[in-house]
């Protein structure tokens, strides 16, 4: 016990206080963040739309999300960082607020689609401030304060949500998210601050410099693809499982809810202090590569438990370590890999790769299991998911400027 407090207080200890106030403001936007987990659920249970239809509407929060992480990187090579963010916030809630009147279905994509490219300017310039923001020796462990910040939230914002979607209907969900969007543009706007000196920082450095771009950096994008690949098979856990949890488990809204909160809940009990261990060993792909092969085991439990709610929690114990184990070091390396004056390209492909898996994740996760089953779909994400662990390990061999 005393080894486990004493890594919780290292893991805590001497991080900066911007960091410490991204992280605030991420928990309270992610506290309201409960669009992307309720949404299948509100298209096929409210509105009535096949679950293939859901599928292909939220593709288009992919789509917007890959439109913004480029913009989003575009825009934090060239301006503050600080004024992206909270104009992401800003404008992202009141599109959100748009979904209370949309019911057609092309105009549900076109909000999902834009307030997914507005949500998602933030990824880049939140990438770059903790690149700023962090050293070497503490960017891991800030990496997790962050990450810690935005599980906390969606512990909350689950549980929440799914009381709320029960007993007061989907459109409240809206509303919630939306005003936890414009809280959390508030505590930046008063507490983060705005150095002027940042301001187009790369207004005279020569950008078109093929030898640091990103998209010549072939390693890195290699290392792009399998991480797009990652999300779409554990971006499940938002897309597909909450329908198999609904339709096959018979899970009301309120028991997802809680399942989703576990997994936000033991990110935030297990990672900061095993992330404060791990750091120690400079190393990376090995633990990205247990994070992938922890992906398929908790499919395989899903697909075998049969409805039992405590098969259930296990797979949420398993995908949760999939993502303790990989995410940290997965975007510690996004962000140690580019210099200064490439941190907004190479962090926009990074969280391209995301929004490419979000397009990836519904069409393909609800895409099978409308045409083929839920037990088809876990067999393909399971044989995925090991190829994907494959190919971390063989990235790894030849390792470059972050030790592997």
């Amino acid at each position: 016990m005393k080894y486990i407090l004493s890594l919780y207080k290292e893991a805590f200890s001497n991080l900066q206080r911007n960091i410490w106030i991204l992280a605030i403001s991420m928990f309270i936007n992610r506290s309201g963040s409960m669009v992307l987990l309720f949404a299948s659920l509100y298209l096929t249970n409210d509105l009535h739309y096949s679950i293939i239809d859901a599928g292909f509407v939220m593709s288009f929060y992919g789509m917007g999300s890959v439109l913004g992480s480029y913009l989003g990187g575009w825009l934090t090579d060239r301006r503050n960082h600080f004024d992206i963010m909270v104009f992401s916030l800003v404008l992202s809630g009141f599109i959100l607020l748009l979904l209370l009147i949309a019911t057609s279905l092309i105009a549900i994509c076109a909000v999902i689609f834009f307030y997914a490219m507005s949500a998602d300017l933030f990824r880049p310039a939140n990438s770059a401030a903790i690149a700023i923001y962090t050293t070497t020796t503490d960017r891991t462990r800030s990496v997790s304060l962050v990450r810690l910040a935005v599980n906390l939230g969606f512990s909350v914002g689950p549980a929440i949500g799914g009381f709320v979607a029960l007993y007061l209907g989907y459109k409240w969900l809206f509303v919630i998210d939306a005003c936890t969007s414009f809280a959390a543009a508030i505590m930046l706007y008063m507490y983060l601050p705005r150095k002027k000196s940042e301001l187009n920082r790369h207004k005279n450095e020569v950008l078109a410099d093929s030898a640091t771009s990103a998209y010549r950096d072939f390693r890195y994008l290699i290392f792009i693809l399998l991480v797009t690949l990652y999300g779409i098979c554990f971006f499940q856990l938002f897309a597909s499982i909450p329908q198999y949890f609904n339709q096959v488990c018979h899970y009301t809204e309120d028991t997802i809810g809680l399942l989703l909160a576990l997994n936000g809940l033991l990110v935030v009990i297990i990672e900061m202090p095993l992330i404060t261990a791990l750091e120690k060993k400079k190393k990376i792909f090995p633990y990205i590569i247990i994070g992938v092969f922890c992906l398929p085991v908790s499919f395989a439990i899903l697909s075998l438990g049969g409805g039992i709610m405590a098969m259930a929690i296990f797979y949420t114990l398993f995908i949760t370590m999939s993502e303790i184990f990989a995410m940290p070091f997965m975007f510690n390396y996004a962000i140690s890999r580019p210099p200064k004056e490439r941190q907004g390209q190479y962090g926009a492909l990074y969280s391209i790769s995301f929004g490419l898996a979000n397009i990836g994740a519904p069409a393909l996760g609800l895409g099978l299991a409308g045409k083929y089953g839920f037990n088809n779909m876990f067999i393909f994400l399971i044989l995925m998911s090991i190829l994907v662990a494959i190919g971390f390990g063989m990235l790894s061999k030849n390792q470059g400027k972050v030790n592997a």
